[in-house]
């Protein structure tokens, strides 16, 4: 796995604003928000694919993301 995924997670955790705006796209739109991910990732120099994000956050280790991947299960 990438360790861009690993270095994109930060950079959106450090933004409370945008974490909150994908946390509301998840929820009506997983797809969509994975997607807006995956896009962010190429801006800023840090390529993932939609399998290298799942992966992480599957393996993360962090109550507020376990809980942010319930609400939005459905596409993540």
């Amino acid at each position: 796995m990438s360790n861009n995924a690993a270095e994109l997670y930060k950079h959106i955790k450090s933004d409370p604003e945008h974490t909150q705006l994908l946390f509301r796209q998840a929820l009506q739109d997983p797809q969509g928000a994975l997607d807006e991910i995956c896009q962010l990732g190429k801006s800023l120099g840090l390529p993932v694919t939609s399998e290298e994000v799942k992966a992480y956050l599957a393996g993360i280790d962090d109550d507020d993301t376990k809980q942010w991947l319930i609400k939005a299960r459905g596409g993540l």
